[in-house]
């Protein structure tokens, strides 16, 4: 059985981003979370699409005690402390360190809080499994990896699981299916916050052929 990693793997400082605590007040924070064993598309992409919207949003890395984490696929990320994080879009990625940190009190708890000051949620893959926790997803439409489905869905049934959807929304809180999901979601997200021209700008520049269809999901498990 595969051996999951707990968060922090390494306590490597990272260098200080020299104008992250100058950045333009009308720019929108948009948050990714980082933990050991994070799937690396499911973070990556989602910041691809936001970063080539460099004038509404200001991408930001954060973990629970900051410094290098590492993803399922050995991608090393510097990331700032949790503490340290400004309300705003708040992306929760999936990946093999899910399994550990559902059981982790203190990471669900912190997690809450960051999730309750958040002006927007997204959540990819089994990130969803995380946010679950906190019980925020209580009453409220969601999705997840079609493969854990089951797994996610038995963490808190008080979700509304959606078997077949490649994202949902309810509200503020946005949710994808596995892994390349995150990428049609957030494009979903930011039809919604800049317009659907500026989310097909953004899909054209990356030459990504974005499913803009919330329903249409060839892998949902029947």
């Amino acid at each position: 059985m595969m051996n999951h990693p707990k968060e922090p793997v390494s306590d490597t400082p990272c260098p200080k981003s020299p104008h992250l605590d100058s950045v333009r007040v009308d720019l929108v924070r948009f948050n990714i979370l980082l933990f050991d064993g994070f799937e690396t598309l499911d973070a990556c992409g989602p910041a691809e699409i936001a970063g080539k919207a460099p004038d509404r949003y200001r991408l930001g890395y954060y973990s629970m005690r900051g410094g290098v984490v590492t993803s399922a696929q050995k991608l090393e990320a510097c990331t700032r402390p949790l503490e340290e994080m400004s309300p705003g879009v708040l992306l929760i990625p999936g990946g093999e360190g899910t399994r550990t940190l559902v059981d982790d009190a203190g990471f669900i708890e912190r997690l809450r809080r960051a999730a309750l000051e958040a002006t927007v949620v997204l959540t990819v893959c089994t990130g969803a499994s995380l946010l679950a926790k906190t019980n925020l997803m209580d009453g409220k439409n969601a999705t997840t990896n079609k493969i854990a489905f089951d797994w996610v869905a038995s963490l808190n049934p008080r979700v509304n699981w959606i078997r077949r959807g490649r994202w949902v929304q309810d509200g503020a809180l946005f949710s994808s299916s596995g892994v390349s999901a995150g990428m049609d979601m957030t494009l979903a997200f930011i039809a919604e916050d800049r317009g659907v021209e500026e989310a097909e700008r953004i899909a054209g520049r990356i030459e990504y052929l974005w499913n803009r269809h919330p329903d249409d999901d060839p892998f949902a498990i029947s």
